[in-house]
């Protein structure tokens, strides 16, 4: 993968040579540091001008701009850093820029009356400029040594407000990639660990040794794979290495935080490229352990179908600008759970609409441990699974009833999903598409279609013997 615009800039480096590259319009700048291994940070500064990296004033938001000329005319260094610039570079249109400063927290505060600090872990400041909130970071320090850092017993960071130079700032971030800084007083782009250079190769490379970085943060392994299917790069193989075996340590982290971390992962727009790395790289298990159970050991593979569907309905919706729901596609990625101890329950005994009920309460306290779905999404959810079972009922007025649910178009489409998927057979779905559009004489008829004095339920495919793990 290359760049949009340009390469690097001659910027001579003791022990670094300029080669021209086969493009006429380039110059690469290999550099002795270049491709160190990752265990060992080398700092060192490359500045890229404008004329080779090619980003324009035109593309940046005002609002970010102004609170930078407003903290260098106080005296402080201020950059715009991190996903803004990296999606600049590669082409593609950023939805928010991010500062970071030698200014302190309190500092900031005293440039901007409407601002505010937030975060425990390391204080950020949010700045209101016009319609933008600016999030406003202050250079991070090393603090291996510091008293100001705290971390719990699986090296998680929970305190972290150690402040340094934009160097000590540029080690500290997560990836190469995000660590590069833009001046907008002199178009330059700072680049201190070689994310030009990865950005050019197409490579998700992290910043110092991998394990002791995952650890610090385990959501940075969930980070990883998000960039995959995002920007279609690929993850250096030291990167790489130990995510399957530190994945449990996302255990470690927040439920409620993990939400929103799935909706980055699934919801922004390239959910069903993103999915398959995760169970690649075994992240599912920590995250939906039933789930990730139940694809692995089913011969059938109408479960993993349902959940691409329902990833690929949600992409569709958000490149098209409609509204997508997490309630939907958390129905999804929990349907192989209910589903499989709805089959349970009404083989040991309970009527249908029963064995659903238990199966929906059972999968939504199970799962709150690994994930906590707020309780406006889990309501709908469960509306979205017990439809399930009315849109079975078609005699006498349980349609008209059904169809005036708040939630019927939900349960209509997930419907049409378990069909598509080859969890049960087609009819259905057909059937309630034909009802929303008829008229009141031909709703009697496709009432009276209905041949049997009680719905039988849609037949699923016989269940295939699981395959257990060792």
């Amino acid at each position: 993968m290359r760049l949009s615009k340009g390469a690097k800039a001659p910027f001579l480096l003791p022990g670094s040579v300029i080669i021209p590259a086969l493009c006429p319009w380039s110059l690469v700048l290999f550099s002795v540091f270049k491709k160190k291994p990752s265990a060992s940070i080398d700092v060192f500064k490359d500045v890229i001008a404008q004329e080779y990296h090619g980003i324009n004033h035109r593309d940046l938001s005002h609002g970010s701009l102004r609170v930078i000329e407003i903290l260098q005319q106080a005296g402080y260094e201020a950059y715009l850093v991190g996903g803004g610039i990296r999606d600049l570079l590669l082409g593609k249109h950023p939805k928010d820029f991010d500062v970071a400063t030698s200014a302190k927290p309190s500092e900031v505060q005293k440039l901007f009356r409407k601002s505010r600090i937030i975060g425990r872990r390391f204080q950020i400041v949010h700045v209101r400029m016009g319609p933008e909130i600016i999030e406003v970071t202050t250079f991070r320090g090393s603090a291996e040594n510091s008293h100001l850092q705290q971390a719990n017993a699986s090296g998680m960071l929970v305190r972290d407000n150690v402040f340094g130079t934009v160097e000590d700032d540029a080690v500290r971030r997560d990836f190469t990639m995000n660590a590069l800084y833009y001046d907008p007083s002199n178009h330059e782009v700072l680049d201190f660990v070689g994310g030009y250079d990865d950005l050019e190769d197409g490579v998700i490379r992290i910043i110092g040794d991998p394990e002791t970085r995952y650890r610090e943060d385990p959501v940075r392994m969930l980070r990883a794979v998000r960039f995959i299917g995002k920007l279609g790069l690929e993850l250096e193989e030291e990167t790489a290495e130990p995510i399957r075996r530190l994945a449990p340590l996302l255990r470690d982290v927040s439920p409620s935080r993990l939400f929103d971390e799935i909706l980055k992962l699934l919801q922004a727009g390239h959910g069903q490229a993103t999915f398959p790395e995760l169970v690649k790289h075994d992240l599912l298990r920590p995250l939906f352990p039933q789930t990730e159970a139940l694809l692995s050991e089913a011969d059938d593979p109408h479960y993993q179908r349902l959940i691409e569907l329902a990833l690929l309905n949600t992409d569709t919706r958000l490149s098209e600008g409609k509204s997508v729901t997490p309630a939907f596609l958390y129905a999804a990625l929990h349907w192989p759970q209910v589903q499989h101890r709805w089959e349970e329950l009404e083989a040991e005994g309970h009527g249908r609409t029963q064995a659903l009920a238990i199966a929906c309460s059972e999968t939504l306290d199970f799962n709150q441990q690994f994930i906590a779905i707020p309780k406006r999404f889990s309501v709908t959810i469960r509306e979205i699974w017990e439809l399930q079972v009315k849109l079975e009922k078609r005699h006498g007025r349980r349609p008209d009833s059904t169809l005036e649910h708040p939630r019927f178009r939900a349960g209509y489409d997930f419907l049409l999903l378990r069909e598509r998927s080859g969890e049960i057979p087609g009819g259905l779905g057909e059937w309630w598409t034909q009802y929303q559009i008829a008229d009141d004489a031909q709703r009697r008829d496709l009432i009276a279609s209905v041949k049997d004095d009680q719905d039988e339920p849609p037949k699923r495919r016989p269940r295939r013997k699981s395959k257990r793990r060792d």
